[in-house]
């Protein structure tokens, strides 16, 4: 979506505030879903849901290419796209986790996702931009179908090692309380630009509603009735930081990914397979330190990694900010690039791993969920907010807002480094 906004917005005559407002949209529907589809993993099993959440995804990746406005898009690319997305995510970190019980192995195993999941997310530009500049950006979505299908057709034999469970209860309530509150949060952030009263009346209550969900859960557990979410996942302060650091992870990703892309094709003028070529100093550097996790894993404590892909990823922003800004050269966009993607690749694995191995099999389903959640809310946030300050005066001061953008997302990048340091130098195997 990021290489295809130009195209997207004359097709679907709409702005590229339009398009950003969908693939927000797709983030958050994503975010807003992650625990309730986590939970559903259950109460139906890991591989039904994997399946009906590609199908979903499949279903909206075909609507998208037949969209004639950005309502239909939204339809299709935002809300069945994003829901799902939040049904087949947590099905592949559950299993992973129960597949994989050595802290070595499972890191292997994470390695191996997130390398691809990273290699996915940074070469979808290059994909995207060869597909629409040699077809059409409708082209790109029905790829998607495609690649869906193909998936579908290798889960056939996919095995579950638990079996699901159709009596257990699902939290309705719970599930809405959550779900509203996370969607009028970054509602609220999007509204920045156009009303400051909207915003903080959006922030507000979304919040709000949110400690009610906190609240609400609490009176269920101490009721003996099964919660949407258990209290006890936030009782582990490991678990805690290393959260914050995937929200920040990914928060980095996906606005630095919208950012740039955006400053390329609206300021710079590149279009969508020029804007891809670009990113593949990113994919690079995601597929060299992704693919290593086993290996860093057995010589380096997670802490470790996170904290020195945290430091990367800062260093890669700066480098943004000063090779970018008065340079003509897409050249310039290369070393920061790169240095991000090394940093993303190289924390990812590590912040799931210590997420994950932090509770036993009872709670995967809801750690997963969370987990899942928590880094999507961050790629929503990433989009909503660095997006909007860029957006805002893109077209009277595109050099100014850029840098802002790039400053907020560095301003992220540190957060995500102090709860890193603050992580355990040795992570104890839990209970």
């Amino acid at each position: 979506m990021n290489v295809m906004i130009n195209d997207i917005s004359r097709d679907l005559d709409t702005t590229v505030q339009g398009v950003q407002v969908a693939i927000t949209i797709f983030l958050l529907v994503m975010a807003a879903l992650m625990i309730p589809g986590g939970k559903l993993t259950d109460k139906y099993g890991r591989k039904r849901c994997f399946l009906a959440g590609l199908i979903i995804y499949g279903v909206g990746a075909l609507l998208s290419a037949a969209a004639p406005g950005l309502g239909v898009l939204i339809l299709g690319n935002s809300i069945l796209e994003g829901i799902g997305t939040a049904l087949l995510i947590p099905p592949v970190y559950i299993l992973a986790t129960l597949l994989f019980t050595e802290v070595t192995s499972r890191a292997r195993a994470f390695g191996v996702i997130s390398a691809l999941g990273g290699i996915g997310g940074a070469a979808g530009p290059l994909i995207g931009g060869l597909i629409t500049s040699a077809i059409s950006w409708r082209a790109a979505f029905v790829f998607q179908a495609l690649v869906i299908a193909v998936i579908v057709w290798m889960s056939r034999d996919l095995h579950d090692p638990l079996p699901p469970e159709p009596d257990r209860t699902f939290d309705v309530r719970g599930a809405v309380l959550s779900a509203t509150g996370l969607i009028l949060m970054v509602t609220g952030i999007l509204a920045a630009d156009d009303n400051a009263w909207l915003m903080l009346v959006l922030l507000v209550v979304g919040a709000l509603i949110l400690a009610g969900f906190v609240l609400f859960i609490r009176a269920k557990e101490r009721a003996g009735e099964e919660a949407l979410l258990s209290t006890a996942v936030f009782r582990n302060r490991t678990a805690n930081l290393a959260l914050v650091t995937q929200n920040a992870q990914w928060l980095l990703l996906m606005g630095s990914s919208f950012v740039v892309a955006t400053f390329l094709q609206v300021v710079r003028g590149y279009n969508a397979i020029e804007t891809g070529l670009i990113f593949t100093a990113a994919t690079a550097g995601l597929l060299m330190s992704s693919l290593a996790a086993e290996r860093l894993a057995r010589r380096r404590a997670q802490r470790t990694l996170i904290v020195t892909g945290f430091a990367l990823t800062i260093a890669g922003i700066g480098v943004l900010l000063l090779m970018v800004v008065g340079s003509p050269s897409a050249w310039a966009f290369a070393p920061g690039l790169l240095l991000i993607g090394l940093g993303l690749g190289a924390m990812l694995t590590p912040s799931v791993n210590v997420v994950q191995s932090s509770f036993g099999e009872d709670l995967q389903g809801e750690i997963s969920g969370l987990s899942r959640s928590i880094s999507n809310l961050g790629s929503t946030l990433g989009t909503a907010i660095a997006g909007t300050v860029l957006v805002a005066g893109l077209t009277a001061t595109p050099e100014r807002s850029y840098g802002l953008a790039m400053s907020v997302l560095a301003a992220a990048g540190l957060i995500g480094l102090l709860a890193a340091l603050r992580l355990p130098s040795r992570r104890r195997p839990s209970g």
